[in-house]
Parts: structure tokens; sequence; C-alpha cells
């Protein structure tokens, strides 16, 4: 992906184990954030 550019519409658990899909905020500025997974270098 680049910057500006639209991400694929994805469906993960909230923190209530509801699923949430990226497309509910179509419309709307959203910032992703990708972090390495916890315990790993980087």
């Amino acid at each position: 992906m680049r910057v500006g550019e639209p991400a694929p519409d994805f469906t993960l658990p909230d923190q209530d184990g509801v699923p949430f899909r990226l497309r509910q905020l179509r419309g709307q500025a959203v910032v992703l954030f990708f972090y390495p997974r916890a315990g790993t270098s980087g």
C-alpha cells in the first residue's frame, strides 16, 4: 500500500469481539497503524 491509497475492506473483531468492517467508516478520514507482533524485534 502507498500513502493515500484506499485500503482494502477487511473485518476484524472489535474490543468486545463484535465483527467490525473497515467499510463502516467509508467517507471518513481513517488512520491505520500497523506494528510488529508483540515480543518480536523490529
